[in-house]
Order: structure tokens, then sequence, then C-alpha cells
């Protein structure tokens, strides 16, 4: 045992000698590559219907999104979520299949059928086994274009939104969220975000009827299949099911102003231990220029965990556990705003340290390892959204959303990595005008309204 004891040691002895320089050092991190879409079939059908085959990995299962453009930016003033109702009447079944029929049917397949709608989209999805994927289309096409809106189960869907809209307005970020994109948006679905009880409880199976009538069809529909899956079937899949479906609408999204108001606002919650904080204003969208230099901006601000804004007010000053920026993308528009729950008694503190850090990157740029450390680390994000069929799926659509090119996945780490500290400085003067905020905060009115006013020049709305 002594002689073991001794032989460690004398192997370790060296290990604690070793000068900074002998110290072995982490390998660098290999060069960053662009991002190459897999090869695609794209089929254009008469009645205006897409069909985009990607075949990717080796996994046996085939990814099927039925992707068609209407949602929640469709709604009016007095139709807030009717989309999503219409989307959760739809999950009951189409005239042919009850809704236990259809989740039996996609079972057997591996999976089971998912409807979602957005506020750019309404989608029908499903992710079966490959060999299953033809079926799947006909299942997911049938309550697409034959849904049978079930009058008896209105009232339940609406009693379940209702519930659902109750525990959303009772949080402090909802409530915040609510009034920040109405004072940007007050003429625009954008801004819409929460309905009445009273607007819900209004809603009929006509409306439903209508809103689907006059929002949905096939110029407004893509069908994506991705992953594993017999490309000659699937095609037939789609052709049966779905090419001879009406044309419907042409694709349109309302382009929405934001309004150009300064606004500072305290929604009350008396004795709240803690006050949400949304402070942003409008920014470029993806279609500008400066959009992706923009978007390595936010990450340095305050968008990523190494961000400055997170440094400063959750590692140095403990006000907050969770602070983060966004760079909130909507169709033509965009907004950027930081978002905080902080302790009710740093309130005005905290905003006075978001401004600072904002204010600094105006004056300061990063250092070229600051800079290098943000862009590595969104790269590695990018190539993580690309690694799975419903990744590739999703960045599909964001194209098609934001009517690009594919270049600009193709050429979005090179473009990443050409941007200059001296830019970050640019962009952030540029567009995160202190001036132009809208700030937004819920807390107990009586501790923080004074706070607020001696960190902010506007006055507050009452």
């Amino acid at each position: 045992m002594k002689n073991s004891l001794l032989n460690l040691i004398a192997l370790l002895l060296p290990l604690v000698f070793l000068t900074g320089q002998e110290k072995q050092q982490p390998p660098k991190g290999g060069t960053p590559k662009n991002f190459s879409l897999p090869e695609k079939e794209t089929i254009a059908f008469d009645n205006g219907l897409e069909l985009v085959l990607i075949p990717y990995g080796s996994i046996p299962k085939a990814n099927i999104q039925v992707s068609v453009k209407t949602g929640n930016i469709h709604e009016g003033p007095d139709q807030i979520w009717l989309s999503d109702l219409m989307a959760d009447l739809m999950e009951e079944g189409s005239t042919s299949r009850t809704a236990r029929q259809i989740a039996d049917e996609m079972a057997g397949m591996g999976g089971n059928l998912n409807i979602g709608v957005g506020a750019h989209h309404t989608t029908l999805s499903a992710s079966v086994l490959y060999e299953f994927a033809p079926d799947a289309i006909e299942v997911l096409a049938d309550v697409l274009r034959q849904p049978s809106w079930p009058e008896g189960e209105l009232d339940r869907l609406k009693g379940d939104m209702k519930r659902n809209l109750a525990v959303q307005l009772s949080r402090p970020r909802s409530q915040a969220y609510r009034d920040f994109m109405a004072s940007i948006y007050p003429d625009h679905a954008y801004g819409r975000v929460f309905p009445t009880e009273e607007m819900i409880d209004s809603y009929t199976v006509a409306d439903i009827r209508a809103f689907y009538e006059a929002q949905v069809g096939a110029r407004r529909t893509t069908v994506y299949v991705a992953g594993n899956f017999d490309a000659e079937a699937v095609r037939a899949a789609v052709r049966n099911a779905l090419a001879d479906w009406r044309e419907g609408p042409e694709e349109f999204y309302p382009v929405a102003e934001a309004a150009p108001a300064e606004v500072v606002k305290i929604i009350d919650r008396p004795g709240a231990p803690q006050s949400t904080i949304y402070y942003g204003l409008p920014v470029p969208d993806p279609s500008q220029e400066d959009f992706l230099a923009l978007d390595v901006t936010n990450s340095i601000l305050g968008g990523s965990f190494a961000s400055r804004i997170t440094s400063n007010i959750r590692e140095d000053k403990g006000y907050t556990y969770s602070p983060t920026s966004i760079y909130d993308t909507n169709y033509k528009t965009a907004l950027w705003y930081e978002r905080a729950d902080v302790t009710t008694e740093h309130t005005g503190a905290s905003i006075a340290e978001i401004k600072k850090e904002i204010s600094r990157l105006q004056e300061e740029p990063p250092t070229p390892e600051e800079l290098e450390g943000i862009i590595n680390y969104e790269s590695g994000i990018f190539v993580l959204q690309n690694s799975s069929p419903s990744g590739i799926i999703g960045q599909l659509v964001f194209l098609d959303t934001h009517e690009l090119d594919e270049s600009f996945l193709e050429n979005k780490v090179a473009n990443m990595h050409a941007v200059t500290p001296e830019k970050i400085m640019e962009l952030t003067r540029k567009y995160i005008r202190l001036e132009n905020m809208t700030l937004i905060v819920v807390g107990d009115k009586a501790k923080i309204e004074s706070q607020l006013q001696e960190t902010v020049e506007l006055p507050l709305k009452q």
C-alpha cells in the first residue's frame, strides 16, 4: 500500500510544478462552416398548393407539416383567438372520422396529429414511421379539407379557452406583454394579444366557418415532408388528397405600422415582491439588411447568458434571476426588448443599469474576443436548429414567411463572422435608441412609481 501511494505521488508531482506556459490549453474551435440546405424537391400544383420534399437523416421516420399562411394576424378586433378556436374545433374530427378514430389511426402509424396556430400560420403536423407517410398525409388532408365543426363541442372548448385566458392574465409577464404590444401596435393584430371572456362567449360555429372560408385554401398552403419516406408515394398521396382542393384566398399578410409612441406605464400589483419589466422599441425585420448584425448585437446586449445586461443585473447586482433581451420578428416588422423580473426595491436601479449597458455599447465597441465568443455561440445554435427534419422545416417556413432567399440560410454563418465590433456599436446607436423606448412595468405602484420617476424622463401613463 505504501509503495502504491508513493508511486501515485511520483506521478502527480510533475503536474503540480507545471508552469502556465506548460499547461495544456483547450483546443481551438473548428473553422465555422456555412449551412447547406439538404437537396429538396418543390412541386407546385395547379390550385396553388406547394409540396416540398426534403430527404434527410437515417432515422426511419417522416415529419409532415401542412402549413397554411393564416393565423392570429388575420383576426379582426372582435375576433381575437378565433383562429385558435377554429384549430381546437378542427381537432374534434372530420366529416369522415371522429377525433377518436383519428387518434387511433395516427397511433397505429407511430405518431399523432397536432394542430397549432401562431401569428402567421395554422399548422397540421405529424411525425410517423416512414412507411406510413402517405397514409398520414391522407388523414391530415381530410381534417384540413373537411372539418366536421361539431356544435356540441363548442361550449367545452370555449370553457377551456376562458380558463386558459384567466391563467395567463393572472401572470405579470402576460399583463406586461399585453400592454407593451398594444402600445406599439395599437391598430394591428400584433397589438391584440388577449380576448375578453365576453368575446370568447360570442363566438359561434358560423363565425368559425366564415373565418375558415375567408382565410384557408390551397393557395396559402404548403405541405412539407422531411426525413425518410417514399417520395413517389408521398407525391401521389398529396396529389390525390389535395390537388383538387379549392384555391381559396391569395397569400396576404397585413403590414403593421408601429406607433411612434414613447410610453412609460405602471400596471399596479399591490404587495408584489417583484416588478416585471418590458422595455424596448421597433427595429428592422428579417427582410432588412441590418437584421443579422443586429441579431448578433442583441446577443451581446441581453440575448444570451453571457450578455452584458444579464451579467450586470443578474451576476453582479443580484437584482433578478433570469433577465433576457428578445429580438421578436414578425412580418415586415420586429421588436427588440429587454424582459426581466426584478426585486421591487431595485426596479428603478435595474432600469438604470439596462440603460447604462445600452449607452455603453453605443459608445464603446465590444472587444474582438467578446464578439467572437458571441458569434460562435450563435453559430452553434444555428447548427442545432438545422440538425433535425423538423428544424429544417422550421427554417424553410421562416424563409417563406419573411420572403427570403435560401442564401439567407446558406450564408448566415459567414455573414455573422463578418460583423465587426464597430458595426455592433453603430447599430446600437442607430436602432436601440433610449429616447424611443416603451416601458411597461407590472409591480407595486406605491413602491416603484418614485423609482421610475427618477430613472426615466417621460411622464407615467395612467
